[in-house]
């Protein structure tokens, strides 16, 4: 009797059948995206967006340990670079007549991954001198990186200065939106959960012992701020394009603070956690939208209960986040 050995090989792995799944879902609403109300769609990208922050700087804060307050002035790098590639660039590149949509869709990516690399590159520049910091050190630091991007912009004119850039082209749909989401929850889930992420896990259980079998945990630490830079600035880009509006105002402290409540809500270290935070922290305003007056005391009362009673992130039913 003969035996079937099946080949691994052949098997699609769950986390690219996931992704084909989440692009080829967000090819299906995009067709229907026309007949969504444009409040529904514009709530719809605002937690697409949140998603990809969230996701990003959990790989930061929930999966190696660290505390960025810097993830607003990776937006507003992202969002920038990528308006100006679009602005500037664009009517040369595609002349009077604003080209095909493949020509403005091929634009578009181009300016997002400039957007992301730019930003990246800034997570690089920040991240190497102060990532040998711990603690409130490296929050402080961070936090500083974000006031000063966010006044570089305020002060540089020929990017609109005060007034910020205005007429950006609208070229962020439904579609970009969930792609990038689902490409950064796809690409976060595989760097951790690969051999080299253990890295990640190791530098945020124990740096010191990480340290002593021979990691070199400021590497670690380097490259997941590098990558959640990058996505980031997706998220700036993707955001600018749909707002068709950037200003320093939109990326202060406040926005780093609201993207660290989603992580911290959803569980260090817990991606589906902080999924479900990212969309009910982007809901939940709007639901308050009923108490205009009271809005945002009740959501600031309920942010306070959570963190009281679930201090541990109210999705995060594990024993042990960063494994989940």
């Amino acid at each position: 009797m003969e035996s079937k050995i099946e080949n691994p090989k052949s098997k699609i792995p769950r986390p690219h059948a996931a992704l084909a799944a989440a692009l080829l879902a967000a090819v299906g609403i995009s067709a229907f995206s026309g007949k969504i109300d444009p409040y529904h769609l514009d709530v719809a990208v605002g937690i697409g967006i949140n998603v990809i922050l969230a996701v990003s700087l959990n790989l930061v804060n929930g999966y190696t340990g660290q505390f960025s307050l810097g993830h607003a002035g990776f937006m507003s790098v992202g969002a920038y670079l990528s308006a100006a590639v679009t602005m500037l660039l664009g009517p040369k590149i595609l002349g009077e007549s604003s080209g095909t949509a493949w020509q403005q869709s091929s634009l578009f990516f181009a300016a997002l991954v400039a957007g992301g690399l730019s930003a990246a590159f800034a997570g690089l520049l920040v991240g190497m001198p102060s990532l040998r910091l711990k603690g409130d050190y490296l929050a402080i630091v961070t936090l500083g990186f974000g006031e000063i991007i966010r006044v570089v912009f305020q002060n540089y004119e020929p990017l609109g200065g005060a007034l910020g850039l205005n007429g950006i082209p609208a070229y962020t749909t439904i579609f970009w939106v969930l792609a990038f989401a689902a490409l950064t929850v796809f690409t976060v889930y595989c760097l951790v959960h690969s051999t080299y992420g253990r890295g990640f896990l190791a530098t945020h259980d124990d740096e010191i012992a990480a340290e002593a079998v021979g990691l070199n945990t400021t590497r670690y630490k380097i490259v997941a701020f590098v990558v959640g830079a990058f996505f980031a600035g997706i998220a700036g880009g993707l955001y600018g394009h749909f707002k068709q509006t950037v200003s320093p105002s939109g990326f202060d402290f406040m926005k780093s603070i609201e993207i660290v409540v989603m992580v911290i809500l959803g569980g260090m270290g817990n991606t589906l956690g902080v999924i479900l935070a990212a969309v009910l922290l982007t809901l939940l305003p709007e639901v308050l939208r009923g108490f205009s007056d009271y809005r945002m005391i009740i959501y600031s009362l309920l942010l306070v209960v959570l963190m009281l009673v679930r201090p541990q992130g109210l999705f995060n039913f594990q024993r042990r986040g960063p494994t989940s």
